[in-house]
């Protein structure tokens, strides 16, 4: 018995040596061995191979159903009945709802979230995904798991230790070494191949960094490139054990839950941090929700209130690769990042959009507004004026009356805007 604790333990040592030589130094200092390019390219190969073993099979299906169904030219009533389903669908599946669900794929992916039957209808397809579910399940996610561990440790550990010295540039510099060295390593661990367009409009100290917001990974993301001091509400448990450690070396701005329902405390200390030029730049996703990669939801404007320099940020995930949507409203937290480490990988393209700032005469929605068309354009995303709070509120009253002027616009034949200043 004492033989393979042994050995055991020497297997384990080997393990987090090449864990820590290969990946986490090279991490750490923004430098990459390759390792995930080689990756991804034969991941890519390895989904063409798939695609064509389902074109394969779904031609051989074809033309077995051709030979055998006989279409009559009858008119019968069932065949009405597959029009009114899609009616039916369209009207379920509204601009709303289907923002809260996992983003649509052209072919599948060999991962489970998508039709499980795809697997069943070919032995050599059955065998490459069986193979990608060793790879994912018994190397990927142990591998993930690891770095995830040391990248959180060596959160907790350095900014504690650097909340320990007298304020100085010095320590600022070494606050940001560690932030950044813990997000590449985690970035590290999810197989992040992360492409960063027009760096000259990175966000700049004392302004206000705001982007889309499909999932919590979205700030490993961003702060891989640059640091950020966070905003949100105060947690307990593990999260409010790095929240702690995180505010002694940066000043992050965490609120407790009595102050994040007073705006006017919110904004008050959001003005005072960007008013001093040599803080981070605050980061904020606008929307106040997770939105499924496909489109960016309307801005609460009390970002667009407190003033500064708003740099926007467009974050678009590959979904062929892994689907990178929170839905909060049906997963939790742990059931989330289970299926990200079990994902083949995380690739997205980040473009940093030129500042803005807000115009003479322009209130905050119109501002909010515009940042959000930019966001939307660069990152070819559909731009909705719908709040994402509707995924778990009610309609609002306004909503609601703003259909009725236009509907009853169309009975009495007034235009919209006629309609929208008299009563309905």
């Amino acid at each position: 018995m004492e033989g393979a604790w042994e050995i055991a333990f020497v297997l384990f040592q080997v393990w987090l040596s090449i864990v820590v030589g290969l990946i986490v130094l090279p991490a750490m200092f923004g430098v990459s061995l390759g390792f995930t390019d080689i990756y991804i390219k034969v991941l890519v190969k390895t989904l063409e191979v798939k695609a064509f073993l389902l074109c394969l099979v779904s031609f051989q299906i074809h033309n077995v159903l051709s030979g055998i169904i006989e279409k009559d030219d009858d008119f019968t009533m069932c065949d009405a009945f597959y029009f009114c389903k899609k009616g039916i669908e369209n009207i379920v599946e509204d601009q709303v709802t289907q923002r809260f669900t996992s983003e649509e794929l052209a072919s599948w992916n060999l991962l489970t979230r998508t039709n499980n039957n795809f697997r069943y209808i070919s032995v050599r397809l059955t065998i490459i995904w069986g193979l990608g579910v060793f790879i994912r399940y018994c190397i990927l996610l142990p591998l993930r798991i690891t770095l995830a561990v040391i990248g959180l440790s060596w959160l907790v550990i350095g900014t504690t230790l650097v909340g320990l010295l007298p304020s100085s540039n010095a320590k600022n510099w070494l606050s940001d070494l560690v932030h950044i060295t813990c997000y590449r390593i985690c970035a590290r661990g999810l197989s992040a191949t992360i492409r960063y367009h027009n760096k000259e409009n990175r966000p700049k100290k004392g302004g206000i960094c705001v982007a889309n917001h499909t999932s919590p990974i979205d700030i490993v993301i961003l702060a891989n490139d640059g640091c950020y001091a966070m905003v949100g509400q105060v947690h307990g448990g593990l999260m409010g054990v790095i929240q702690r450690s995180m505010v002694r070396s940066c000043p992050h701005v965490w609120f407790e839950r009595s102050e994040m329902k007073d705006r006017h405390a919110v904004a008050k200390r959001l003005k005072d941090h960007i008013a001093d030029k040599t803080k981070l730049p605050i980061l904020i996703f606008p929307e106040g929700t997770c939105i499924n990669n496909t489109s960016v939801m309307m801005f609460k404007k009390g970002s667009f209130e407190i003033g500064g320099t708003i740099y926007p940020v467009a974050i678009k995930y590959d979904p062929q690769f892994g689907d990178a949507f929170w839905n909060s409203a049906k997963n939790n937290m742990v059931s989330y990042l289970l299926r990200m480490m079990t994902s083949w990988a995380i690739v997205c393209n980040m473009w940093y959009l030129p500042p803005m700032t807000r115009q003479d005469g322009e209130d905050a929605v119109q501002f909010a507004n515009r940042v959000k068309s930019a966001i939307a354009h660069q990152g070819g995303l559909v731009d909705l004026s719908w709040d994402g709070g509707l995924k778990r509120e009610k309609v609002k009253e306004s909503f609601k009356e703003e259909q009725q002027k236009m509907y009853s616009s169309m009975i009495v034949g007034l235009d919209c805007h006629e309609a929208s200043e008299g009563p309905v």
